[in-house]
């Protein structure tokens, strides 16, 4: 398997999307509130294991990102902002998508490598 490939990049530019949309992106009430805070924390995460996807990957390594990525999808309506920071909650609802079918592509790279093995 290739040791970078071009999910792990992908999905390291949507983590540094994610980080950085509370400061750039209207729809966020605040930099400090539940919204902002959602996305500096899983901005670090997914980032953090992008990163790390692109020194060693490891199957493991997706399954977290794909964790990230459904927490990030569903939780405008579990922390309750979707009705006060619309466009936070659209970005954050987006982004895990994203990040989710990064994530799967990724992993299908795995048995697609084992079938070719």
């Amino acid at each position: 398997m290739k040791a970078q490939r071009w999910q792990d990049w992908v999905m390291l530019l949507l983590g540094i999307w994610l980080f950085f949309s509370p400061f750039w992106m209207t729809g966020y009430a605040a930099s400090t509130g539940i919204a902002a805070w959602n996305s500096y924390v899983l901005g670090v995460l997914v980032t953090g294991f992008a990163w790390a996807a692109l020194a060693t990957p490891q199957r493991w390594e997706e399954w977290i990102e794909l964790l990230l990525g459904i927490w990030l999808a569903i939780s405008p309506f579990v922390l309750v902002f979707y009705t006060t920071e619309f466009g936070a909650a659209w970005n954050q609802i987006v982004l895990g998508a994203l990040i989710g079918v990064d994530a799967l592509w990724a992993l299908a790279a795995y048995s697609d490598q084992r079938v070719g093995a």
